[in-house]
């Protein structure tokens, strides 16, 4: 915190700083012996009415009131890391929409409407990457008009966290009824210590989601447009760990061990589907079949990696931190007031 020249607090901060990433402090027990304060820190997204809205890294809201405010300043943008590849939020998330296409798509403004029949919100919602061409109420307006006509409800995609993500977006769109459902983190790492990891398990590589590869994945039932958004990306390929013959795990999927899915796109590998049959776990199958990809990724020029991990997901997040990756922002989805949900 800023000290005064008498060595006192200060609140160094107005509401010309909205936008900007500040740091306050506020008196948490006002009036109790041994006042307690608390700090925050996090882009400034609002201040009216005598209080302070600030998002966190995580996407989450706080409420500050001014009159508890003891000091508060801005500060600059979270340090780069130093472990991994440096990459831009902007970079990443273009690169992980090209990593996950829908069937059908529209511009409006600098926001890309992505539709695919409802499967996985990623690829049925709004990615706004600038500004829409109109005000913010007319373009949501446009966004639940698109999405209605396809018979889905208007979700949009958001990041916090970073340089460049989208704290005031998220303000805005909670300040008008939207509701976020998903919060995930999106991770990156250096490719060649992956590789590094296992050698020749058995992993077998193809271009396709063959019946094989599908009796493991998670969502049962994929229909062709499901397919479609699958096998989309610039270079895709698919690993598979077949399983003793005749084997079936509790989670199903026949003699398939497990599997995974990786696209290269330039210096980016990306990793997904990582599953394993639950009576196979903890064989090092999941790091087998990321070594593999990995390994082909690297051949193709790939140098970093990115994947997402969910926030309640204590395994992956220690298997993936493990393996050299780590956080570089949160993304949340937002589902416009009173429509139905669909899964991720």
């Amino acid at each position: 915190m800023e000290f005064s020249a008498a060595g006192r607090l200060e609140v160094r901060i107005t509401t010309a700083d909205v936008g900007k990433r500040v740091s306050v402090r506020r008196l948490s027990e006002a009036g109790a012996a041994g006042e307690k304060f608390t700090d925050t820190v996090g882009v400034l997204t609002s201040w009216t009415d005598g209080v302070l809205l600030i998002t966190r890294k995580s996407g989450e809201s706080v409420r500050v009131a001014e009159s508890a405010l003891v000091a508060g300043k801005v500060v600059p943008p979270a340090p780069a890391r130093r472990r991994g590849p440096a990459a831009s939020y902007e970079e990443l998330a273009r690169v992980a929409a090209r990593s996950w296409r829908p069937v059908e798509s529209e511009r409006l403004g600098a926001w890309e409407l992505r539709a695919a029949g409802g499967f996985t919100r990623r690829a049925n919602s709004v990615l706004p990457l600038g500004e829409p061409g109109l005000p913010l109420d007319e373009a949501l307006t446009a966004v639940r008009r698109w999405y209605g006509e396809r018979g889905l409800p208007a979700y949009v995609q958001t990041a916090t966290g970073a340089a460049g993500t989208q704290e005031l977006l998220c303000a805005e769109l909670e300040r008008r009824g939207w509701v976020r459902e998903v919060t995930a983190e999106v991770w990156t790492g250096p490719l060649a210590p992956v590789a590094d990891l296992a050698g020749d398990t058995g992993v077998v590589l193809s271009r396709e989601a063959d019946e094989t590869w599908l009796a493991r994945y998670q969502r049962k039932g994929v229909s062709e447009v499901a397919l479609r958004v699958l096998e989309s990306g610039p270079s895709v390929w698919f690993a598979t760990v077949p399983g003793a013959e005749g084997a079936d795990g509790a989670g199903g999927g026949g003699g398939v061990a497990a599997i995974g899915r990786c696209v290269v796109d330039g210096r980016w590998a990306s990793f997904a589907a990582v599953e394993v049959d639950p009576a196979q776990r903890r064989r090092g199958l999941a790091t087998a079949v990321m070594a593999a990809l990995a390994r082909r990724a690297l051949d193709e020029g790939a140098s970093a990696a990115w994947l997402q991990v969910e926030t309640d997901n204590a395994g992956a997040r220690a298997l993936y931190a493990g393996m050299g990756f780590a956080a570089h922002h949160s993304y949340h989805h937002y589902r416009e007031p009173a429509a139905a949900g669909t899964d991720r």
